[in-house]
């Protein structure tokens, strides 16, 4: 496959009945934001805005170029295809049979894939003057401000709901269903006793409130790179206060998984820029790191880090689900796993005894569930799981000596998704971000070897894939 020369503007498909730019897809998606999920379509809008953007490649399939460790990736969701064929095999340690709910599980992850790999090769065969990584990046910024404002709401208004339009379209045996139910219903927060006693746990504009943690710990470096790093002085000190403010939710969401990504991320970012910067760029890092260190002494996160260290809460129960997840997928189909999620049959060892009225921790989680490697491992057998973790393994190592800015954002996002992997289940809005992160460093390496080349007065090689 070659790569695409040129200028969209110029030589691109029309895709409406007036002059669009090729961003408007993601625009759309992600600037809507918080409109779709009032609506009951955010989970569904960047599915959507997929289909403009696989019309584009089809369009230009004959010149189409897609990065090292691709075939990995299209090995792996083929892979995935092949699991329809086991949705109805009975799992060992699950509830025997299943109805046609479990193809609609399976087809929404399916689309999801599916549009995780449109992203990655329109941004990636869309050059810079066609689609700049500075509105891209602005983008992400901008759902970062989205995250901090739907954590705030949660935070100080947990039990806001609202029933959504789609709830209202869509026939009640499907808005009733919990699967369907937690995707078109809006609410601000999950309520949860971790500490002994009612917590919420912000979740806005997300579905779960581990959603909301990693999409925080996404766009973050995106946020920071567009936000501060290379922002006016003026939207520096907007970029600050909204840093600072956006702390709230994060202490009080009682997220682990996200207070250590974050420490990963920070000690990433801090040696690169480190490798990257001069004395000046140094001082300032040191003094934003002995300033936080300040802020989070002064703050209520020690106590509460103790407090969370002293009420694991779910770590009983997550051990647990992932022996048996492991054990069934493994004894079961351990090639290709069973397809999707399925109901434990019992009460997982008597975790919590099952569910009961007005405890809904009580209630054991699918197998497959609470970690997206437990998924891969029982949905996607020992065969999906390695082609998956390969092909981003290929790409950060591809990366992370690399110094662009974008390069460097990417590295922090697939270290945060690394850590996820085992605790948070990451299809939809986070592992789309990731996608885009891969397509950006993807495209900045691969321009950047192109410039090299003209500068050393060869002719660029643009079948080259980094």
């Amino acid at each position: 496959m070659r790569a695409v020369a040129g200028d969209a503007r110029s030589a691109g498909p029309r895709l409406l009945p007036w002059r669009a730019e090729p961003d408007w897809p993601i625009t759309v998606a992600l600037l809507g934001y918080p409109v779709w999920w009032l609506l009951g379509l955010a989970q569904v809008m960047p599915i959507l805005m997929a289909v403009p953007m696989a019309f584009v490649l089809w369009r230009r399939r004959g010149r189409l170029v897609a990065p090292s460790g691709f075939g990995v990736w299209l090995f792996f969701v083929a892979w995935v295809v092949l699991g329809v064929l086991v949705l109805w095999a009975d799992a060992p340690g699950a509830v025997p049979g299943g109805g046609a709910s479990r193809l609609l599980v399976f087809g929404w992850r399916l689309a999801w894939y599916l549009t995780f790999t449109i992203v990655l090769l329109y941004i990636g065969n869309l050059g810079e003057r066609e689609l700049p990584s500075g509105k891209i990046g602005r983008l992400l910024g901008y759902m970062f401000v989205v995250t901090t404002a739907g954590g705030l709401l949660g935070s100080f208004l947990p039990g806001v709901q609202l029933t959504s339009a789609m709830e209202l379209v869509l026939p009640h045996g499907l808005s009733s269903n919990s699967f369907i139910h937690s995707i078109v219903h809006p609410k601000t927060a999950e309520i949860d006793t971790i500490l002994g006693f009612e917590q919420p746990r912000p979740m806005a504009p997300f579905a779960y409130a581990n959603t909301w943690g990693a999409a925080y710990a996404f766009f973050l470096p995106y946020f920071v790179l567009t936000w501060i790093v290379r922002a006016k002085p003026i939207r520096r000190v907007f970029g600050g206060l909204i840093v600072v403010a956006s702390l709230w939710a994060v202490v009080y969401s009682l997220n682990r998984g996200l207070w250590i990504s974050l420490g990963v991320i920070g000690l990433f970012g801090i040696a690169k820029l480190v490798q990257v910067g001069g004395p000046r760029l140094i001082a300032w890092t040191g003094g934003a790191i002995l300033a936080g260190a300040i802020v989070v002494l002064l703050s209520p996160l020690p106590g509460l880090v103790q407090d969370r260290i002293d009420n694991p809460h779910s770590n009983n129960r997550r051990s647990l689900l992932a022996e048996e997840t492991t054990r069934s997928a493994l004894s079961g189909s351990p090639l290709v796993g069973f397809g999707s999620t399925r109901d434990v049959q019992g009460d997982l060892g008597q975790v919590g005894g099952g569910a009961l009225p007005g405890c809904k921790a009580c209630a054991p989680p699918p197998l497959g569930t609470q970690g997206h490697i437990w998924l891969l491992i029982f949905a996607n057998g020992i065969v999906g799981t390695v082609a998956f973790c390969l092909f981003f393994l290929i790409r950060f190592a591809l990366h992370w000596r690399d110094t662009s800015a974008y390069s460097i954002a990417g590295c922090c996002v697939l270290l945060a998704c690394a850590l996820f992997l085992f605790v948070y289940d990451l299809v939809e809005v986070p592992l789309y971000t990731v996608m885009i992160a891969v397509a950006l460093m993807w495209r900045a390496k691969r321009d950047a070897r192109t410039e090299n080349g003209r500068r050393a007065g060869r002719r660029p090689a643009l079948t080259e894939a980094a």
